[in-house]
């Protein structure tokens, strides 16, 4: 088994798809909007999704919820954990080494968390 697409939820489409589009834009991911509630952003053998809610109530991070990227080196990592700071995202933690990773970790402007590791 392995993870297919994850999604994470967004208050404003237009915000969130400029961050991922800016933060993605050298990683080679292909962009899809299939609605437009929802904006995909492809890889090999996974996707990634931002989405307003589907029930229309107003969408909120999950405590403990986090999305992981391999992103393939410890330059990789600092260089998006950067990127996302300077779309307006916060850090959660400092590019380091952690165990046997390198990471960093950031939250979007809806505050989801989103970590990427070597």
């Amino acid at each position: 088994m392995k993870m297919n697409y994850f999604v994470v939820g967004t208050n404003n489409m237009e915000a969130a798809t400029k961050f991922y589009d800016s933060l993605f834009e050298e990683t080679g991911l292909e962009k899809v909007v299939p609605t437009e509630r929802m904006t995909y952003w492809l890889g090999e053998d996974f996707a990634f999704s931002v989405a307003t809610p589907f029930d229309g109530a107003p969408a909120t991070n999950g405590n403990g919820t986090m999305v992981g990227f391999a992103v393939g080196s410890a330059e990789k990592v600092k260089r998006l954990h950067e990127k996302a700071i300077e779309l307006g995202g916060t850090c959660e933690g400092e590019p380091n080494q952690r165990g046997p990773r390198f990471s960093a970790y950031v939250r979007d402007l809806d505050k989801n968390k989103i970590c990427f590791s070597d």
